[in-house]
Formats: C-alpha cells, structure tokens, sequence
C-alpha cells in the first residue's frame, strides 16, 4: 500500500480529542449521566483518552467501557467466539458517547447500536469519531467529528494509536496506486 499523507500527527489528534471532547460537555451541559464508550479496537483507546479528558476539564468520574460488536456485524459470516466488551456500569438513562476511530460506511456503528440496546436502554447515544471519510451507505450521521476527511473509494484511511500500535497519527493510502503497480508489473 502506498502512502499518500499523514493527515493527522500526534499533536493534531490530541487536539482533536480535546475539541471533542469540550463540544461533548457543550452539547450534554456538563458531563452528569454521561458515559463513553470505545468501539474495539481502535475506537477504544481513543474513547479512553475523550474519557480522560472529560474527566480532567469537569471534574468527577465519567464511565468509560468498550464494545466489541462482532456478534453485530452484518459483513462477518462467522460468528464464533465471545463477547470482549468491558461495560461494568448500567447503560439505563444514560447519555452514552460512542466512539470509532474512522466513519465510513456506518455499518460498524449499525452494529454497535444493536450491541448496546442488549446491555440497556440509554436516554441517548451520541456518536464521536477522530475521522469522518464519507460515502455512507446507512444514514448514519456523528455528533462530534476529529476530522472530516472526503475520500474516494480507492483510499483507505488507517489511524494508528500509541496503545496498539506504537504511535499516534492517521494517515491515508492509495490503493489504486498498489493496484496499478501489480498491474504493471505483468
């Protein structure tokens, strides 16, 4: 895969996450009955830092757990395994912030919406990503965007955290360069 630009660095993240997270305590008056959660994998860490920093700008606890949605997908035929979310509080009457790291098609979040209404009825999910790219094909629409970011179908965005993968950035490919390349290649 060919890379195309850095979009976000380190630096550029963190002040998304910080912009995110102030519109949150904006839009929810504060951060009482408010809870975040992370969608595995990436989704998580960065659910785990706006988590934070709600915390560290208001004061208080804000409840923090992640989701895995895999018994959710509608792309995955195979279905076998457990369920890895770490919920440890009740999600009845809560303002629940979910978190993912890219919105592209919003089946991910489709997904992660059915995994949620199993564990409770929250009062209301809010859904915050690091980077919007477009071309949805649920009407699915986040409340608090990093970085809307329009792509065309041959690019494909991949955001790195220092938790997973060593360093924070997102950065943004070509895949039609690849293929091209093994095209001329014949």
């Amino acid at each position: 895969m060919e890379e195309k630009r850095i979009i976000l660095d380190e630096k550029a993240m963190s002040r998304a996450i910080t912009r995110i997270a102030y519109e949150i305590i904006e839009h929810n008056k504060g951060t009482e009955d408010l809870c975040v959660i992370g969608i595995l994998s990436r989704g998580a860490p960065i659910g785990k830092r706006i988590a934070a920093k709600l915390c560290s700008i208001e004061g208080g606890e804000v409840p923090f757990g992640t989701l895995d949605i895999t018994q959710f997908r509608d792309d995955v035929t195979e279905k076998s395994g457990g369920d890895d979310s770490q919920i440890s509080f009740s999600l009845q009457n809560m303002n629940v912030v979910l978190v993912d790291d890219v919105l592209f098609t919003g089946r991910s979040v489709r997904a992660a919406f059915d995994a949620l209404v199993r564990r409770g009825r929250p009062r209301s999910i809010q859904l915050a990503v690091l980077v919007d790219r477009g071309h949805r094909e649920l009407p699915i629409r986040p409340d608090y965007v990093g970085k809307n970011l329009p792509t065309s179908h041959s690019e494909e965005v991949k955001v790195s955290v220092s938790e997973l993968d060593g360093c924070d950035c997102v950065v943004i490919y070509d895949t039609e360069k690849e293929d091209q390349n093994v095209i001329n290649t014949y």
